[in-house]
């Protein structure tokens, strides 16, 4: 049984439009989701193998946020193609993970996550930000994953307890 957590960066800052894309920090909110959401899952006792994260700022800080919040002490491995991939690139990455990780966070953006989730599990809810997708596959190796073997766990979001 392998399980991914597909987690969306949190709120991320417009206000300096002259800054790359890429280069983006969380904003207020942001700075506020990541830590709730990190708590959610720590009080859910979830503790990934590995952490994935695009190396984009908003999405590395989510990243390192939600695994302080975790206890997560491992390094968490950024992958530029995670930044502005296809969700076949995506679902690429997550094949290629060594099978001896069975819980898997990855950290990325829209709308490949959603396409992402829509090919696995017919997700049709739109993925805000800082939200946690939980899909769960019925095989033992990260290059058998499918929609044919998998499920939604649970989805979960800051507004969802609000």
């Amino acid at each position: 049984m392998k399980k991914v957590y597909l987690i969306r960066h949190a709120k991320s800052s417009r206000e300096d439009f002259l800054l790359d894309d890429f280069e983006r920090p969380l904003n207020k909110r942001g700075k506020f989701d990541a830590p709730l959401m990190g708590a959610r899952l720590h009080d859910k006792k979830i503790m990934p193998d590995t952490i994935l994260s695009s190396p984009a700022v908003r999405a590395k800080t989510t990243a390192e946020i939600i695994a302080k919040k975790i206890g997560f002490e491992k390094e968490i491995v950024f992958i530029k193609d995670i930044y502005e991939a296809s969700a076949t690139t995506l679902h690429k990455v997550l094949s290629k993970i060594a099978d001896k990780n069975n819980i898997v966070f990855l950290f990325g953006h829209n709308p490949s996550l959603n396409e992402l989730a829509e090919n696995y599990i017919h997700f049709n809810d739109n993925i805000p930000t800082c939200a946690v997708v939980e899909i769960e596959f019925e095989c033992n190796s990260w290059a058998d994953m499918s929609a044919d073997n998998a499920r939604l766990v649970s989805f979960d979001y800051p507004k969802k307890e609000m």
